[in-house]
């Protein structure tokens, strides 16, 4: 076998840090539409970066914004775990609509203009099956299509040609995109290979830039896996900059929970750091699972409590601290989040206490350039509710990814048409004058 070939097939399943994965506003447009003006400010663009939040599972769209505007009927829907109306977080300007008890984080950086919901966002014909729902999601595909690449992955492709060939150079140094948590998401995978890479674990990227390595067993295995781990580090060619740039940020804010108290938000203070450090990566994937509510999604006799609350806590106090740590490190007006999971739930809740698959759902972009506010009405429904009906779409999530690739990263409209595969209008997401 060759050296290369060893490396592709053992690696991922054996080293823990950052290494290649083999798993499979006004548009600049109107402003002036000359090539040097759209090489400018694509020039702009790239000091730009996306954090892609997923949400695992699919969360539970109405108990998370909930509709005040018509909340007799959503606590008729799901009696035994609606809200109670009086513990409900008000958002400010928009008092038909609230907030989960659980996130007054969010309810904050509402507040202060540095988060929008967008309503009812989903695709036609939605799948419920985890599986399928979330391969939609991060490729880009049509309900009945199957894609073999990505949505960021066809982009950055388009953008970075013929990567990872004369890759990294004098232009682009850094790793296009960078997932921590897991392998490589299928929403980087390109025409012919990844685009990203994986920093498996918070702890492997520390280990990382303080030159430490997981022990091994004293045995000629661990002998082996040594010897595997040393050869990955020096032959990766973007773990020195990775390490560079960590190494540069000595202090983030005091807003992060103890390592370990919150996955998300240890994964998120690992972006800010790169962030901050210099990197110019473009996208960076980060995740919380536990999503699938079908039992006990509340606590009886305290429907603010119990594992949903649990895990829009943790949500909502991971975005704070990332936002908060960009801002102390200087780096907040070139970051842009977005929350997705793979579908809503089902309207009316089920007897276990919980709710089932569904389709639309809100997803949370938010960011120091975020046109803050509702994107969208509450959602409605029928007044003879069955347990098959669901939240209708609003606005396709592909129109989301393009206001981020031509709002944001400031790209060539043929750009992001070529990687959603058609084209897609764009959300009032993005600050005039950004």
């Amino acid at each position: 076998m060759k050296r290369r070939d060893f490396f592709r097939r053992t690696l991922p399943l054996t080293m823990p840090v950052v290494l290649p994965s083999l798993v499979h506003g006004m548009s600049f447009r109107a402003w002036a539409d000359s090539p040097s003006l759209r090489a400018a400010a694509r020039g702009l663009g790239e000091g730009r970066v996306v954090v892609l939040i997923q949400l695992n599972g699919g969360n539970d769209g109405l108990n998370t914004v909930i509709p005040l505007g018509h909340y007799d009927a959503y606590h008729a829907a799901r009696a035994n775990i609606a809200i109670p109306e009086n513990k409900i977080l008000h958002l400010k300007g928009f008092d038909q609509t609230g907030l989960n008890p659980a996130m007054p984080e969010m309810q904050w950086l509402f507040e202060t203009g540095k988060l929008a919901i967008i309503q009812g966002v989903s695709y036609p014909q939605p799948n419920f099956s985890h599986f399928r729902a979330t391969d939609i999601w991060l490729t880009g595909a049509d309900a009945g299509q199957i894609l073999p690449t990505g949505w960021a992955g066809r982009y950055l492709d388009e953008r970075y040609p013929q990567f990872p060939r004369n890759y990294p150079n004098p232009d682009m140094p850094d790793p296009l995109a960078i997932q921590v948590g897991s392998l490589v998401s299928p929403a980087l995978q390109g025409p012919g290979l990844t685009m990203g890479m994986a920093i498996s674990n918070p702890n492997s990227f520390y280990d990382l830039i303080n030159d430490k390595s997981e022990p091994v067993p004293d045995s000629r295995a661990g002998d082996q896996l040594a010897y595997i781990r040393e050869m990955a580090v020096k032959t990766d060619q973007y773990a020195g900059v990775i390490k560079a740039a960590a190494q540069k940020v000595t202090k983030q804010s005091d807003c992060y929970p103890a390592p370990g108290k919150n996955p998300l938000a240890d994964q998120l203070k690992i972006v800010a750091r790169l962030v901050a450090g210099g990197l110019r990566t473009q996208f960076y994937l980060v995740s919380i699972g536990g999503f699938d509510t079908h039992a006990r999604q509340v606590e009886p006799g305290d429907p603010t409590t119990g594992a949903h609350a649990r895990l829009l806590a943790k949500l909502s106090e991971a975005i704070n601290a990332f936002q908060d740590d960009l801002s102390l490190l200087q780096v907040s007006d070139r970051v842009m989040g977005m929350t997705f999971s793979e579908f809503g739930r089902r309207i009316q809740s089920n007897a276990s206490g919980g709710t089932d698959h569904g389709a639309a759902a809100p997803v949370f972009v938010f960011g120091e350039k975020v046109q803050g506010g509702v994107i969208g009405q509450n959602p409605g429904w029928p007044d003879k509710l069955t347990v098959n009906d669901n939240i209708a779409m609003q606005y396709d999530f592909r129109s989301v990814y393009n206001t981020l690739l031509e709002k944001w990263f400031l790209s060539d409209e043929t750009i992001a048409e070529t990687a959603l595969l058609k084209k897609y209008p764009s959300l009032a997401l993005i600050r005039q004058g950004a």
